[in-house]
């Protein structure tokens, strides 16, 4: 693999991930900002995170009739900036709504294909994809630490101006890019991809993905709201999620070789339970500085392991010319029906507040039952 393709793929990594970075902990504060509730503030997550249940599918299904993923990565991202320039003019709960529905529908034509272009590069090599996807991590991390400190400088208004940036250089380097040649055999190009659906192993691992998204409800739509409760600064939210994506990095470097000596079924099993903790942890103790870091660490189990362990199953599991739909099924489901379930959910728990303990209570719990489906895995090495 050529040093300049290993450097573009790692900066199309940074550079989305680094959206990831500003919306995750940052979009209930823009919200927050202006002037939404907690319930209103899951509700229009729960949108916004649904439409990873329609978005990937459909482009994964021009992805895989037409071959070139890398063009969808264009469409996709150069729609996503368009769309997202629209919250510097728009106000009220439908406009908002709206535009970052439209904003997430074309940021999800990204990902899938972006994950299959690069295994396809580096012929599924764990190592090389570990390096690469640690980039992501990068990102992730930067924009956290460097959007807390401009959020609290200026206001939450700033968050449309990072965003933008940001998407604008995602833009840029998907021109970068190129598409990778893949010869196909027939009987792939006639191979049915339900089968691989219903497969009990698949199914398995699906339903624990799906448990662990729900799980992450608390944290990924209120844990910014959750620390100011706390007392905590928006700064000091942005140094917190950096130690996680920290913690995250340094177990990229070693995923591929976990990988191959425990297998996927040990890894995310281990991975969840360590995860069921955690929440617990950030339920009862986040007001203790030295606990919530100690939880905060485990996000390199609860993310950076299981990422890394689930690629490489989807990988084995599917077909070359299933890959796109395969990763596009798995996120909408995994990502899209989880991710909105623990939206919604959680912001009707919240209560402004007073119900972030048993919102984490509740995650804990949704997050062991998944480790059950987990150890129903099979593994394929």
């Amino acid at each position: 693999m050529g040093s300049s393709l290993f450097h573009r793929l790692s900066f199309s990594y940074f550079t989305y991930f680094a959206i990831l970075g500003l919306v995750t902990p940052f979009l209930t504060v823009f919200l927050d900002g202006r002037g939404y509730n907690s319930l209103a503030i899951g509700e229009i997550l729960a949108i916004f995170t649904a439409t990873k249940i329609i978005g990937p599918t459909f482009w994964a299904l021009l992805a895989d009739k037409s071959g070139k993923q890398l063009s969808i990565i264009q469409l996709g991202s150069g729609l996503a900036l368009l769309s997202f320039t629209l919250l510097f003019w728009v106000r009220g709960y439908w406009p908002v709504t709206f535009v970052l529905a439209i904003f997430s529908l074309f940021w999800t034509a990204i990902l899938p294909q972006l994950e299959v272009m690069t295994m396809t590069s580096i012929r599924r090599n764990a190592k090389i994809y570990a390096r690469i996807r640690l980039w992501g991590s990068v990102g992730f991390m930067v924009l956290v630490i460097v959007s807390g400190e401009i959020i609290s400088y200026y206001d939450s208004e700033a968050f449309t101006y990072i965003g933008w940036f940001i998407l604008l250089a995602l833009f840029l380097s998907s021109l970068l890019l190129k598409q990778p040649r893949v010869q196909r055999t027939k009987q792939q190009e006639n191979s049915s991809i339900f089968t691989k659906l219903i497969d009990k192993n698949f199914v398995a691992f699906f339903i624990a993905g799906l448990l662990l998204q729900i799980s992450f409800g608390p944290y990924y739509s209120f844990f910014a709201l959750y620390l100011r409760d706390l007392s905590y600064s928006d700064s000091a939210v942005g140094l917190f999620i950096s130690i996680s994506v920290i913690a995250e990095i340094g177990v990229f470097f070693v995923a591929g070789k976990l990988y191959q000596l425990f297998g996927a079924r040990l890894l995310i099993s281990f991975s969840l339970i360590a995860t069921s903790i955690r929440w617990y942890l950030m339920g009862h103790f986040a007001d203790s500085l030295i606990i919530l870091l100690f939880a905060q660490l485990i996000h390199a189990l609860s993310f950076g392991l299981y990422h890394s362990a689930s690629i490489q199953l989807l990988q084995k599991h599917f077909q070359v010319n299933q890959q796109n739909r395969g990763q596009a099924i798995y996120i909408a489901g995994v990502y899209g029906v989880g991710g909105a379930i623990g939206a919604y959910a959680t912001g009707a728990i919240w209560q402004e507040g007073t119900g972030a303990t048993l919102a984490y209570e509740y995650a804990a719990l949704v997050c062991l039952f998944a480790s059950v489906f987990a150890w129903f895995i099979k593994d394929k090495r």
